[in-house]
């Protein structure tokens, strides 16, 4: 995959959220499963009348099934001729056409160098889970998780501050053939809000298959009184996978935002995140 776009083209940079909830993930599969990306891929197909040709999105951060976004990035490369008649009219087109569980919220000119996956810096996510007695508000059903034991905060906060740093988190990371599990994780911390949600909130410079989830099932361990403070780091430094950790559920997850450096830097950033790590 380059990041140069083709002549005659133009790199268009979208912003969008999502609920997951009827979604078999971001990523288009076989099968005829219900993707985001089919589904806005099909939608800018309509809307640019492009007729049988597909123009395919990159994104940031490809979520799994059940998993939602509220600040998802992709690109797509439109030929500069169809942009200029019509990327006025884009935004307002697929509002029409998208169905109601996606939104694309902006449509702009990507700098030189962008590419959603590769020149982002950081991922953030939040998972919610509630911990009330009485169980999850009716309301909320679909993005918080109700784990049916008093959780303690504090204790799941100081397990979290424990995983920051570079690791390698074959621990906590389905692995996959020719991927690395190294990663950097920023920041990581949890805190309840005034309506009694816990919300564990991490940042890192990418995330393997289902880390963040698995890293949730052990900070509840912790919280409400399986595990000690300190489990969660043991089981990181054995980098291997713990039948102990359980990867909670998908809808309590969501990319919250995706970060990217200035633009004179976006170009070196693609090429530094194509380097295996190890």
């Amino acid at each position: 995959m380059s990041d140069e776009v083709q002549p005659g083209d133009v790199r268009i940079r979208l912003d969008l959220s999502y609920d997951g909830t009827d979604f078999s993930g971001w990523a288009k599969q076989a099968g005829g499963r219900r993707t985001v990306q089919g589904e806005v891929e099909d939608a800018l197909r309509t809307v640019t009348r492009s007729g049988g040709t597909t123009y395919e999105l990159t994104v940031a951060g490809r979520t799994d099934a059940g998993v939602h976004a509220r600040g998802q990035v992709a690109h797509v490369d439109l030929p500069r001729q169809v942009w200029a008649e019509q990327g006025a009219k884009l935004l307002k087109r697929l509002a029409g056409r998208l169905p109601r569980d996606v939104r694309v919220w902006a449509l702009r000119e990507a700098p030189s160098g962008f590419n959603a996956r590769f020149a982002a810096v950081w991922r953030r996510y939040v998972y919610r889970v509630t911990d009330n007695p009485g169980g999850v508000d009716p309301l909320l059903r679909g993005h918080v998780l109700w784990h049916d034991w008093p959780l303690d905060v504090a204790a799941m906060d100081a397990a979290a501050k424990s995983l920051i740093g570079e690791h390698d988190f074959a621990a906590y990371a389905k692995k996959r053939e020719g991927a690395t599990t190294i990663r950097e994780i920023l920041d990581f911390g949890v805190r309840r809000n005034a309506d009694g949600v816990v919300e564990i909130e991490v940042r890192a410079d990418a995330f393997c298959h289902n880390q963040v989830r698995a890293m949730v099932g052990a900070l509840l361990f912790v919280g409400d009184g399986h595990r000690g403070v300190e489990w969660p780091r043991e089981v990181l430094e054995a980098r291997v996978r713990d039948s102990a950790v359980h990867v909670v559920r998908p809808h309590g997850l969501c990319l919250e935002e995706v970060g990217y450096p200035a633009d004179e830097l976006l170009a070196e950033r693609s090429r530094v995140a194509r380097n295996r790590r190890a």
